[in-house]
C-alpha cells in the first residue's frame, strides 16, 4: 500500500487543525477511546465537538486555540496510507512549518473564505515551492460563512492561482470545502453546485505521488564504520547509512568523495544478512571491494553520475534564528552526514514576500526572511542541486559555539572567550584559522568539531549485523545498554535546532533554481541487532 505525506498550512485560524480532525473523524479511522477521549475534552468546552483537539495537544494550544508545534498523524484507508503534519500558521512558528513540510509529497494550503489570501498565505505558499513540494491542494475553508458563494470561490481560487505561477508549483487543485460541518472533506456537499470535483480524501487516495530518482544518481552518505570487536568479525568492515536516492547493487562502480577514490561494492548487508540491492530509503552497510579510507560525512556515490564537488556554493535559506544573519558570519554547516565549518561570504537578495521578487544588496537577513547567500566551507563537500535532490542539496546553519539557534541579544560564552583571544593574539588570522576558529577553543582541538555530534541513530536501524558489539563510543551517547539476545536501546538521540536552513543553487553563480529543505528531530528508537 502505498504512503503519501502531506501537510496543512496557512495563516493563522484558517482551519488546518479542524480540517484534520474532521478528515480523521468522517474516515472513521479514529479508535473508540479516541473518539471517547475528544468528546471528554470537547465537553469542557461546551461548544459542542472540537476536532482540533486531536491534533492540538499542548496544553498552551488548547488554552489559546492555536497551533504552536508540528502534529504528525498517521491513518490509512483501504486504498492507501497517509502521514499528515499540522503545521502552525502564525509568523513566529514558520520554522515549525519547514520542518514539516520537509518531506512532504502534497500540501494542502487552507484559505479562510472571509479573509481570502494574506500575507502568511503567500509566505507558505512560496515555502512549499522552495521546498519543491509537487502538489498543493488549494483548500477554500469555511465556505458555509459566506453562505457557499460561487463568487468567492473562484476570486480566491484565479488569485492563488496567479500567485503559484511564481512559486514553481506544477499541480494545484482547488477544493471549496468546510472543516466545520465536513462538505467536500470525506463525502460529497449538495450546497457547492459549481463544484464537480472529488473530495479532499478522494483527491489524496487517487494522487499519483512523483517516484523518486533514477537508479542510476545513487547517493549514500556515510554514518558510521563498522569494525566490530568479534573475533570472528576481526575483517569485517562496512560503512553504515541511509541510502538517500538511487539503487546500489553489489559490483556496481562507486566514487567516494570528495575524496575522490574509485572503487566497487563487494556487498551490502541488512539485519545481518546480505541482499542483492539497496534502494532509498533503506538503512545498510555497504561493504567496498578497496581498502580505502572512508569516514561520516563522505558520500558513496555512482561513478556514472557523480555529485558536484566544491567548498563554495550559492543557495537559497530561510533565517530562522532572532539575531540577524551578516556576511561573514562563522557558522557550522550540517549537510547530509557531514558536519564542517563555513562563513556565510555574501548576502545577494533577500525576497519581497509580496511580489516573489528579489531584491538585491540586503545588509542583513531577519528572522523568517528569505534570501539568496553564498557559503564557504573549511572542506570539500560532495553536493546536489535541490531541483536534483533532496537529500544531498539541503543544508543547516547552526551556531557553532552552543550547537543551536544564537540568542537574540548576544553571543554565547564561548564566543565571546574567542573573540577575547583573537584580541590578545593581535585580531587577524589567516583564512582557515578563523574558519576553524582560534588556537585554545575548543572548536581547534583535533576532532573538536565532532564532540557535540550524535550519529543519526533514527537512521541506522538494521544496517548491524547480529554479532557485532556496540560500535558507539565516547560522548555521542548518552546512555546505551546492551544485552545478549535483548535490543540496543539509545537514549538522548536527535539532531541540534539550526538556525537556518537552505538548498543548494549549485557550484559558481547559482544558475540552477532554489530550493531547501527542514530537517526534523529524530525520535528516540530501538534498533535491532
Amino acid at each position: 500500500m502505498e504512503l503519501l505525506r502531506f501537510i496543512t498550512c496557512g495563516s493563522v485560524d484558517d482551519g488546518k487543525s479542524t480540517l484534520i480532525g474532521r478528515l480523521l473523524y468522517d474516515s472513521k479511522t479514529l479508535l473508540r477511546d479516541q473518539v471517547a477521549a475528544l468528546e471528554r475534552s470537547s465537553a469542557k468546552g461546551g461548544n459542542g465537538l472540537n476536532l482540533a483537539l486531536l491534533t492540538d495537544g499542548l496544553r498552551a494550544e488548547r488554552e489559546q486555540g492555536i497551533t504552536i508545534d508540528v502534529a504528525y498523524k498517521y491513518f490509512a484507508t483501504p486504498r492507501r496510507k497517509f502521514i499528515i503534519a499540522d503545521t502552525p500558521g502564525h509568523l513566529q512558528y514558520t520554522r515549525n512549518m519547514v520542518t514539516g513540510a520537509s518531506t512532504a509529497d502534497l500540501a494542502v494550503l487552507l484559505v479562510d473564505a472571509r479573509q481570502g489570501v494574506l500575507e502568511q498565505t503567500r509566505r507558505h505558499a512560496y515555502l512549499a515551492g522552495l521546498l519543491r513540494i509537487p502538489h498543493v491542494v488549494l483548500a477554500v475553508n469555511k465556505m458555509d460563512a459566506v453562505d457557499w458563494s460561487r463568487d468567492v470561490y473562484q476570486r480566491i481560487r484565479d488569485e492563488f492561482v496567479a500567485l503559484t505561477r511564481a512559486s514553481g508549483f506544477t499541480d494545484v487543485h482547488a477544493i471549496p470545502v468546510s472543516a466545520l460541518e465536513g462538505d467536500n472533506v470525506v463525502e460529497s456537499s449538495t450546497r457547492t453546485p459549481y463544484y464537480d470535483g472529488p473530495t479532499l480524501l478522494r483527491y489524496l487516495e487517487d494522487l499519483e505521488a512523483d517516484r523518486p530518482s533514477g537508479p542510476e544518481r545513487g547517493r549514500f552518505p556515510v554514518q558510521l564504520v563498522l569494525r566490530p570487536r568479534d573475533p570472528a568479525l576481526q575483517d569485517y568492515r562496512a560503512y553504515a547509512g541511509e541510502v538517500t536516492s538511487g539503487v546500489f547493487r553489489p559490483g556496481d562502480a562507486v566514487v567516494v568523495l570528495p575524496s575522490n577514490i574509485h572503487t566497487t561494492i563487494a556487498g551490502i548487508d541488512r539485519y545481518g544478512e546480505p541482499v542483492d540491492e539497496a534502494f532509498a530509503p533503506m538503512s545498510v552497510a555497504i561493504r567496498l571491494r578497496d581498502d580505502v579510507d572512508v569516514g561520516r560525512g563522505e558520500v558513496i556515490a555512482s561513478a556514472k553520475r557523480p555529485p558536484r564537488v566544491s567548498q563554495e556554493f550559492a543557495a537559497r535559506l530561510c533565517w530562522m534564528a532572532e539575531r540577524p544573519l551578516v556576511p561573514r558570519t562563522r557558522l557550522l554547516v550540517r549537510h547530509a552526514t557531514a558536519s564542517v565549518p563555513g562563513i556565510v561570504t555574501a548576502i545577494e537578495s533577500v525576497v519581497d514576500i509580496h511580489s516573489f521578487t528579489d531584491l538585491p544588496g540586503p545588509a542583513e537577513l531577519a528572522l523568517n526572511e528569505i534570501g539568496k547567500v553564498r557559503v564557504k566551507t573549511a572542506r570539500t563537500l560532495a553536493f546536489d542541486t535541490y531541483a536534483e535532490e533532496r537529500a544531498t542539496g539541503a543544508f543547516v546553519l547552526v551556531d557553532e559555539a552552543s550547537n543551536g539557534t544564537w540568542p537574540a541579544d548576544s553571543s554565547s560564552q564561548r564566543s565571546r572567550q574567542h573573540d577575547q583571544r583573537l584580541r590578545q593574539s593581535g585580531g587577524r588570522r589567516s583564512r582557515a584559522s578563523r574558519l576553524s576558529d582560534c588556537e585554545g577553543c575548543p572548536r581547534a582541538q583535533p576532532g573538536g568539531g565532532d564532540r557535540v555530534r550524535r550519529p543519526d541513530l533514527g537512521r541506522i536501524s538494521g544496517a548491524l549485523p547480529r554479532r557485532f558489539g556496540n560500535p558507539f563510543r565516547g560522548q555521542a551517547l548518552r546512555k546505551a545498554q546492551h544485552q545478549p539476545g535483548r535490543d540496543l536501546r539509545f537514549a538522548g538521540g536527535g539532531s541540534p535546532t539550526g538556525q537556518a536552513r537552505g538548498a543548494l543553487e549549485g557550484r559558481g553563480s547559482g544558475a540552477v533554481q532554489p530550493g531547501w529543505r527542514g530537517n526534523s528531530r529524530p525520535a528516540r528508537s530501538r534498533h535491532p541487532l
